[in-house]
């Protein structure tokens, strides 16, 4: 038992004594979750302690200055707060915790466990921003990522360290299809480190897929960080960061990591509220530019890495509003991401799941990972899904005259194995060769 805290000694014994007085600030205003703090000069993204009843604390982030005060944002509620209570700094700006000792835990965006568990010890810590480097040291995508459906392995094949969306209205099955590719990883072999991410969802999907994953071998190489959509809005942000710092973590040492954040929107949404807390113009439907820049950021920082030899595969799902795809988010993320997968309202009112619309979805590296036969299969069935689709009305109708069009003929012959093959059941796992195998055959037929 005592072993628990042999490296909690250790490390207290090699930490310098800081005999410096501690400078405390007042909060001097407070807006919603927005407080002015008089008194106290620390650096944007600081975490700093306010002071909540004799014995009692509240955590806040700095987010901006103004007129000689700090902006901070509470990462809670302001329940019982008070004027001119007593805020210090905390820790050290700009940094994140990470490392090993997050493996086989659910975190929330403070890096504080929600699994009933041990309090996590570490000491290692990565910048909140990421660690910007060359752009030639991005090496490119040169090897498939298997993702266990066979939809996606077969027409939209994914790279190692390729950024994915999955983009669809609410209810059309997007955290099913995350959930079915981050089993299929966790099978395949695709990912050495999964990291979870869980931005502004329901609470009780981070219960779920806490208990469908955070179990036998699986455990010990995921990590999710949960932070649900009652939390602060800076705390969603801190959630999404911290996230992609744990996956740059592991690839630095050399590891792949597919990295999953659920949900992209959920994050613009969250530095909306930031952004306009402080002032800033909405400009497209609302949204700021820090918000969408947000996205950006954020994105970029997957990928593979020429130093460490490691890899980050981002997959990022993207809610259209209203089924819009032509949403600010949707259309900002569809910009810096190296395909999309679209899902289709339509279909799956047709009882087709995963409901990929294959005709709008796209993997931009797919061209350089699989061979030519691979390319001219997925092309060959890309066609007879889009004949079919676009004349559907005629053929229901009986407008059509068999043997107008050969290759629209063939498509109706085939539309039901088409159909059959997109479709999936979300226990299966259907491995890359297997899906290129199946795929083959269906055509050959």
């Amino acid at each position: 038992m005592l072993r628990l805290f042999d490296s909690i000694l250790s490390d207290l014994a090699a930490e310098p004594v800081d005999l410096a007085p501690r400078r405390f600030g007042l909060v001097a205003a407070c807006d919603g979750g927005l407080l002015e703090v008089s008194g106290l000069s620390v650096p944007v993204g600081a975490m700093c302690r306010v002071s909540h009843g004799p014995r009692a604390s509240l955590a806040a982030e700095v987010i901006g200055f103004r007129n000689g005060r700090t902006m901070m944002m509470l990462l809670g509620d302001t329940i019982l707060l008070r004027p001119g209570a007593r805020v210090w700094a905390e820790g050290r700006p700009g940094l994140l915790p990470v490392g090993e000792a997050f493996l086989g835990r659910a975190v929330d965006g403070e890096g504080l466990p929600i699994d009933g568990g041990y309090p996590i010890h570490t000491r290692k810590e990565w910048p909140a921003g990421g660690v910007r480097t060359s752009a030639l040291d991005r090496s490119p995508v040169r090897l498939p990522f298997d993702t266990g459906v066979r939809a996606l392995n077969a027409l939209t094949t994914f790279g190692v360290g390729q950024r994915i969306g999955i983009m669809a209205g609410s209810g059309v099955g997007k955290s099913v299809l995350i959930d079915m590719i981050a089993r299929g990883a966790a099978r395949t072999g695709g990912a050495d480190v999964v990291i979870v991410g869980l931005i502004g969802e329901r609470a009780r999907e981070v219960s779920d897929f806490v208990e469908r994953h955070m179990h036998a071998e699986k455990k010990e190489r995921t990590v999710v960080v949960a932070v649900p959509a009652d939390h602060a809005p800076n705390l969603r942000l801190r959630g999404a960061l911290l996230a992609t710092a744990m996956a740059e973590h592991f690839r630095a040492k050399g590891l792949r990591v597919l990295l999953i954040m659920d949900s992209l929107t959920r994050v613009a949404h969250a530095a909306r509220e930031i952004g306009l807390l402080l002032g800033e113009p909405g400009a497209a439907r609302g949204y700021p530019p820090s918000a969408l820049a947000t996205i950006t950021k954020l994105v970029e920082r997957a990928g593979n890495s020429a130093a460490s030899g490691g890899s980050v595969t981002g997959l990022y799902t993207v809610l259209a509003d209203g089924d819009n795809q032509d949403d600010p988010v949707v259309d900002t993320a569809r910009s810096i991401l190296d395909g999309h997968i679209v899902l289709s309202r339509d279909l799956a009112q047709r009882g087709q799941y995963p409901a990929v619309d294959i005709a709008a979805s796209l993997s931009r590296v797919m061209n350089d990972i699989v061979p030519p036969d691979h390319q001219a299969l997925a092309r060959q069935f890309r066609a007879l899904s889009a004949s079919y689709e676009a004349n559907r009305d005629l053929v229901l109708m009986g407008a059509y005259r068999a043997g107008a069009d050969p290759q629209l003929d063939r498509a109706i012959a085939m539309h039901g194995a088409l159909s059959g093959f997109l479709g999936q059941p979300a226990g299966d796992v259907v491995d890359l060769r297997a899906s290129t195998a199946q795929l083959a055959h269906l055509l050959a037929a």
